[in-house]
């Protein structure tokens, strides 16, 4: 299990050093424009707690993630996705990790993202 491997602590590590990658970019800081940065990073790691084969603290505070109906509302396009990939990848390789699992860990993003493209 990735979040076994990674552990709670460097995936909180993770979360803050992609938001600030997000709200430093000029294409996805608008999708965010009303969102409160504390909660939106509380959910990320909630999500991502569970999606990486943790405790389901997601679907325990919020039900099923139905990620790509959450985001729905928002027009994300294939530049949106592209943009965000690069600030996972950003916040991935930053990690006090092995490559083996940098590499491992950043692959089950892409997947993930182009499944939110909506626009």
């Amino acid at each position: 299990m990735l979040y076994t491997e990674i552990g709670p602590e460097r995936l909180r590590s993770l979360v803050s050093t992609f938001y600030n990658e997000v709200f430093s970019n000029d294409i996805l800081k608008p999708l965010f424009a009303n969102s409160d940065r504390g909660e939106v990073e509380i959910k990320q790691f909630q999500f991502l707690t569970q999606f990486l084969g943790g405790p389901a603290l997601y679907t325990e505070q919020h039900g099923q993630p139905k990620m790509r109906m959450r985001h729905f509302p928002h027009a994300i396009t294939q530049t949106a996705k592209n943009e965000w990939l690069k600030c996972m990848h950003k916040a991935v390789y930053s990690l006090d990790l092995e490559k083996d699992l940098q590499n491992k860990l950043f692959s089950v993003f892409p997947k993930l993202a182009e499944h939110m493209v909506n626009s």
